[in-house]
């Protein structure tokens, strides 16, 4: 190899080295605390389910744990990207998402669960591809609104324009269908236009077109309008269309204070469906209670805070994409983290959104590690922005 190319290679890897030592200790710190007490909720939960359905009382614990450290690995792989690499890569990652949505849809490729068609089939393993979408669609608009920014917030029609990709992708969940992921998406692509500075008319504008044509699905389908309507008075129907709910607020309401300890829970007996999964918070606030319910919110408010946190400090450095990343992140976790306890709770409709981090869903657990991985990256080269690394970035 030419010296001065072996040169260049060692620096970049001494740069790589020193950016990784400048971590968020509180980003870090919160996230794997809620990982650890999702891997036992997980165990706590899907025991009983675990035992009949496979003969191994701890299988969907050690599944959960596989990819948590899968997890753990790509979001350290990702640490390791740079932000530039990626900034870069808006049209790949477009034609990735859009590829993805349509594979699944095809007969022999996608693998249908309770109607819905959502996880393609890898072997023995199936992903669930609108996990995936919702952090590529995240770097794609913070790329996109790097390079068209200023159409964006000066014009209707450059605020229009990213929105047919989303329509796009928006159609593409609703034929799986995934009602609740495309909400996630559009909130969350919302989300970042308006942290990019674009015109609230136009927000008024999408809005209320956006509502109209979210009623007319809605009414068009008879088991969308029941998942809407049934969690308003789920007890006047208590073993048919409310009978999640009601169980999901038997399992909250017997929790207390301290919980009836773990591993105790009498609603995961086959009572709550999918109690290791979108229902796992009712088994939190059975097992341990207000109290340990009180700490799982206080480590989410913890991490999502962090992310908003690391986005503005970037942004004041001048690095609008890794700030709108980090906006977008936390922004999505924060959503989907309302919309499960939401759920559970009784006072949103009925949706297949799993609690990040803590729910069973190897999908959901491998690219939200993913995300905060990503989150960190941007923090190490906004540390190391005064430093002259990133700008040594920006130029190779």
């Amino acid at each position: 190899m030419n010296p001065s190319k072996r040169f260049v290679h060692g620096r970049e890897a001494r740069e790589d080295v020193e950016l990784t030592r400048r971590c968020d200790v509180t980003l870090i710190l919160s996230a794997v605390l809620l990982l650890g007490i999702g891997l036992v909720m997980v165990a706590s939960s899907s025991i009983e389910i675990a035992d009949r359905g496979t003969g191994d009382p701890l299988y969907y614990f050690k599944r959960q744990f596989i990819f948590a450290v899968f997890g753990v690995l790509a979001a350290l792989l990702l640490t390791k990207v740079r932000l530039a690499h990626l900034e870069r890569s808006g049209m790949f990652l477009l034609f990735l998402m859009v590829a993805l949505l349509v594979l699944v849809l095809i007969p022999g490729m996608g693998r249908t669960v309770y109607g819905s068609t959502r996880w393609l089939e890898l072997g023995p393993l199936g992903i669930q591809v609108s996990e995936i979408v919702k952090l590529l669609l995240i770097i794609y608009l913070a790329g996109y609104l790097v390079r068209h920014g200023q159409q964006v917030i000066e014009s209707f029609t450059g605020f229009v324009r990213p929105m047919l990709v989303l329509l796009i992708l928006f159609t593409l969940l609703l034929l799986e269908p995934d009602f609740g992921a495309a909400i996630v998406l559009l909130v969350t692509a919302l989300g970042m236009f308006w942290l990019a500075g674009a015109k609230i008319l136009n927000f008024v504008i999408l809005f209320v077109a956006s509502a109209a044509s979210m009623a007319v699905i809605a009414v068009s389908s008879p088991y969308r309008m029941e998942r809407l309507t049934a969690f308003l008075n789920p007890w006047s129907d208590p073993f048919g269309s409310g009978f999640q709910l009601t169980q999901s607020l038997i399992a909250i309401g017997s929790g207390s204070w301290t919980g009836l300890g773990l591993g105790a829970s009498v609603q995961k007996l086959f009572y709550l469906p999918k109690a290791h999964n979108d229902f796992v918070f009712a088994v939190i606030a059975e097992e341990l209670g207000l109290i340990g319910v009180a700490v799982v919110l206080l480590l989410f408010l913890v991490l999502i805070v962090r992310c908003f946190a690391i986005g503005k400090k970037v942004e004041e450095k001048g690095m609008k994409f890794g700030a709108l990343v980090c906006y977008g992140i936390g922004i999505w976790l924060g959503l989907q983290v309302f919309i499960n306890i939401g759920v559970n709770m009784g006072v949103l409709p009925t949706k297949g959104l799993t609690l990040p981090l803590i729910s069973a869903g190897g999908s959901s657990l491998l690219v939200v590690c993913m995300a905060i991985g990503l989150v960190m990256r941007v923090h190490m080269e906004g540390v190391a922005e005064g430093s002259g690394l990133v700008r040594r970035f920006r130029n190779s």
